[in-house]
């Protein structure tokens, strides 16, 4: 057929990565982890800061379980810079940045524009919840350079792994490992 119109490769993958999203079930919480079992389990994650003039690159959780060493290493990354004021970060949050990074089909890091809030520098922040998931160790608004906004939010909530927050004229996404829900800013 000659003027037969076939979707494009990457329209395709993207809607069997979207229906992996649907139906894929993680062993905890959040359904993101159950997508990043694809290369035996291996899950790897880049930021960048440009606040710190910080990066990371680590694979943090492999054969089964967290690597306590890079979950350490990803509080550090995460701290409220401000305050210089480490906090646990959860790993949950992690699986949701990862997995949303995978279903975009990128490698590119992302911007780190704010991971954990001491409640003062929560409080210093115009517009920001005052129960805020940052201030939990649960939330990161970050950025990419090669994806929009909306891009990278439709990415984000098709994980379904907690709460996606699209700010359009500041050019970020906040994704929590909070209750699913999505909002725009």
């Amino acid at each position: 057929m000659e003027n037969e119109i076939r979707p494009s490769r990457r329209a395709v993958l993207g809607g069997v990565f979207a229906g992996l999203c649907a139906v894929a079930a993680a062993p905890v919480y959040a359904r993101a982890p159950g997508l990043l079992r694809g290369a035996g389990d291996i899950r790897r994650i880049r930021m960048y800061s440009q606040r710190t003039g910080e990066s990371i690159d680590t694979i943090y959780f492999a054969d089964g379980k967290y690597v306590p060493e890079s979950v350490t290493e990803i509080s550090y990354f995460m701290r409220d810079w401000r305050q210089n004021q480490v906090m646990n970060y959860d790993p949950r949050n992690v699986d949701n940045l990862a997995a949303t990074l995978g279903l975009m089909e990128t490698s590119e890091p992302y911007l780190m524009i704010s991971g954990y809030r001491t409640p003062q520098t929560n409080r210093m922040l115009k517009g920001a919840a005052s129960h805020s998931y940052h201030m939990r160790a649960m939330a990161a608004d970050v950025r990419l350079k090669s994806r929009s906004v909306s891009q990278i939010s439709r990415a984000a909530f098709a994980c379904d792994g907690g709460g996606v927050g699209i700010y359009h004229r500041s050019n970020f996404v906040h994704m929590d490992c909070g209750p699913i829900r999505t909002w725009r800013g």
